[in-house]
């Protein structure tokens, strides 16, 4: 019985931590709202704005349904108003809420596993292997993790057709994100193998006769994931605002696959001859889903750390 409440204790403190912090409940419903928005959009949105058919040109640069004093008054079947396409405002959030968060997560997973796997090898294997490891990682930490992104982007352009990287769009921003973000992950998680390295469980595996792969993925590996929990919560609203940046600036996804950047990026056109609406909506869902996570993944980095208990 000792045993059993010995090995909840730690999710019971992380849980009580969670329902006694109302700014990381609020993140975390946020965030969920987000997910299920994202998710569930095929059924959520009022239309499909990837969906050229449900587009009408006359319904172009409607207002929110509220504003009912302009000279073109807002319809209430759209609710956020219409793009310069005729696509519904909120229809397109919830489709590129959908792709940014793909984008972002799976960003964060390709440099997560990249890192982590890295920062394992150089730790436990020490020697010249953990010196050319961490140099590379030295290197990469030098550039900014947007110009590697836009290098990515610019040689994939120059490589291939243009139809067949629009094609591909989504999955070269998602290699040049993760790419731009693996060394973090390698020299936190290569610290903390130096740690555990050192610890009796590991020393007893040695001795038993316990192959590397076994020791650093089967004992290594489960005692370093907090770190790696916490970075990559953190590291999701970057990635979210490094796929906004990016298609902001034209080089992310193209116009008919809008994420949350892209229409920014459309709207910001319009800013200026009283379309607001186009720009500011987009910008609000993006502010206030990189808070929520950010937000998220500071409470869960206090949570974890022992030494705020």
């Amino acid at each position: 019985m000792s045993e059993a409440v010995t090995l909840e204790s730690p999710r019971a403190a992380l849980w009580l931590s969670f329902k006694s912090s109302p700014l990381a409940i609020g993140a975390a419903l946020i965030v969920a709202l987000f997910l299920a928005g994202a998710l569930f959009a095929p059924w959520l949105a009022p239309q499909d704005p990837f969906d050229p058919a449900n587009l009408q040109l006359m319904n172009s640069f409607l207002p929110p349904a509220w504003v009912t004093d302009a000279a073109i008054p807002g319809d209430p079947a759209f609710l956020l108003g219409t793009d310069d396409q005729g696509r519904d405002m909120l229809s397109a959030i919830l489709y590129g809420s959908r792709i940014s968060l793909t984008v972002g997560l799976s960003a964060v997973a390709f440099a997560a596993v990249l890192g982590v796997s890295v920062g394992l090898i150089a730790g436990y294997a020490g020697g010249w292997t953990e010196t050319l490891l961490m140099r590379i990682a030295d290197v990469q930490l030098t550039i900014p993790a947007l110009l590697i992104a836009l290098m990515v982007d610019g040689f994939s352009r120059a490589a291939l057709p243009p139809d067949i990287h629009d094609d591909i769009a989504l999955y070269m921003l998602i290699f040049a994100i993760g790419i731009a973000d693996w060394p973090q992950y390698a020299r936190v998680v290569r610290s903390a193998t130096l740690i555990q390295k050192q610890t009796g469980y590991v020393s007893q595996a040695r001795l038993s006769g316990a192959r590397p792969f076994a020791i650093v993925f089967g004992h290594i590996l489960p005692n370093v994931m907090t770190s790696v929990l916490v970075l990559a919560t953190l590291g999701l609203a970057l990635a979210v605002i490094a796929e906004a940046t990016l298609s902001f600036l034209g080089v992310g996804m193209p116009p008919t696959t809008p994420s949350l950047g892209t229409l920014i990026r459309i709207g910001n056109d319009f800013l200026f001859s009283g379309e607001w609406w186009i720009t500011l909506f987009p910008s609000l869902a993006l502010v206030l889903l990189a808070l929520s996570v950010n937000l998220l993944g500071d409470w869960l980095r206090d949570a974890l750390n022992p030494r705020l208990r």
